[in-house]
Order: structure tokens, then C-alpha cells, then sequence
């Protein structure tokens, strides 16, 4: 995803920082013969789920915040995509009640299996609504680096028991190889993980934000990684692809 030359340094920033899990999944959705169901769980106010629609698939957001729902609306609206972009309250408990099985060629799972009580439970949620064929765009946090910056911020503690895999908080945080582990779980196959936010967030925002090329170019470094395994323990979040068997 091309990093934006104009707008806000916070703008360009943020792009940097999903650059990686939107090419992933723009290849899939450009990759399909027609149109796809889409379903974005936890897709509050539509920052992915607009742009998909905007490539012509449909697209509904289960999201439990009405505010974002509400803000999803009206830019779905000023993007002249609202035909294609449906909002609904819920959550992932919710979704088999809200989505029928079977129904959906895409989902996009994005920071949502951290908080949920049973992650092996909702990937099965997940499949359970994925065509056979379907694939499932899975972005979780990733453990090591968060023991890491824990570590640099001082937090020793924090960062020792998040070491021997307690929970951040209300907040679960996974390695690479539990992601695996857990999507083969739920019946996925083939799956392929990226490295998300490896340098973006260790980075002072001082030597991005001022220099006009230097987003462009933290986002080219961060692509240029995202499939190296050995940067998925540095990585921040790692962005999973599977396939529901």
C-alpha cells in the first residue's frame, strides 16, 4: 500500500504501520474471480473494510460499539461506498447468531483474538462461517516483542511474566508458532505468517514524522521483512493467512 506524500505525519505513520497486512490481503481479494462476502469482526469504524468495499466486495462489520459503527456509516457514505459496506453490533460470541455458516469467502480477524476468553473456540467460530476454500485474515499481538518493550520501558516485572505467557491485562498475546498452533486447531490449513510493525514501533517518531520520504521508506523496510521468519519474534503483531480446510 502506497504510503499517502500529503496529509498528517500521524496519517503517514499509520499507513506505514498497515502497509504490510493490506497487501496481503489486497493480493487475496485481487487474486478471486468475482466479488467476495467479506466479513470484518471488530472492524469498528471501517479503516480496512472501506477499502475493501472500495474494490468492489461487499463487506459487513460486526463491531460492539456503536460510536464506531456510527463513524463507519458516514464514511462509508462521503466514500460512495455505503451500498456495499453493512454495519451490525456484536461481537465474535455473536457471530454465528448474526452470519449464516458457510456464507463468507474473506474474514478479517484484527486485533480481537487477544481479548477473547477462548481463542481455539473463536477460530472455530470463524471457520464455522468461512466457505470451504475461504480464507481467514488473522492479526494478533505478538509476544516477544511486547516482552521486549516492556523491558525497554523499564516494567522488568511486566515483562518477566508476560516472558512465562501471562495475559497483558484483560489482553492475551501469541508467538508465531502458537498462531500456527492454534489455526491448524480450528481446521485451517496453509497457513502463511507475516511480520507486522517490526521497526515502526521502536522507531522515534521524530525521525519519521519530519522527513517527507521517511514513512515511504519505513514502509518498504518493513514489507521487505514482513516474510522473513526470523523477524517474527521482533515483529509487534503477527498478521496470519489461512485457508478453512
Amino acid at each position: 500500500m502506497p504510503v499517502p506524500a500529503g496529509g498528517s505525519a500521524f496519517a503517514r505513520r499509520s499507513a506505514a504501520r498497515t502497509a504490510v497486512v493490506w497487501d496481503a490481503l489486497r493480493a487475496v481479494l485481487d487474486g478471486r474471480a468475482a466479488p467476495a462476502q467479506v466479513l470484518d469482526v471488530g472492524g469498528g469504524t471501517g479503516g480496512f473494510a472501506v477499502r475493501v468495499a472500495e474494490l468492489g466486495h461487499r463487506v459487513t462489520v460486526v463491531d460492539p460499539s456503536p460510536d464506531a459503527l456510527a463513524i463507519l456509516d458516514r464514511r462509508s457514505e462521503e466514500t460512495g461506498v455505503a451500498d456495499r459496506v453493512v454495519g451490525v453490533q456484536g461481537d465474535l460470541a455473536t457471530v454465528p447468531d448474526l452470519v449464516e455458516p458457510g456464507s463468507v469467502d474473506v474474514v478479517l480477524c484484527h486485533g480481537v483474538l487477544e481479548v477473547v476468553d477462548e481463542p481455539d473456540a473463536a477460530l472455530a467460530t470463524l471457520a464455522q462461517v468461512l466457505r470451504p476454500g475461504g480464507t481467514l485474515s488473522l492479526l494478533v499481538s505478538q509476544r516477544h516483542a511486547a516482552v521486549v518493550a516492556r523491558a525497554m520501558a523499564g516494567h522488568f516485572g511486566q515483562a518477566h511474566d508476560l516472558l512465562g505467557g501471562q495475559s497483558d491485562g484483560a489482553q492475551r498475546r501469541f508467538t508465531a508458532e502458537e498462531t500456527t498452533t492454534l489455526l491448524t486447531g480450528a481446521g485451517f490449513a496453509d497457513v502463511t505468517l507475516h511480520a507486522v510493525r517490526v521497526f515502526s514501533d521502536l522507531v522515534p517518531s521524530s525521525l519519521v514524522d519530519l522527513e517527507p520520504g521517511a514513512p515511504a521508506a519505513l514502509a518498504a523496510l518493513e514489507e521487505a521483512v514482513a516474510g522473513r521468519p526470523e523477524y517474527l519474534t521482533l515483529a509487534a503483531q503477527v498478521h496470519a493467512l489461512a485457508t478453512r480446510g
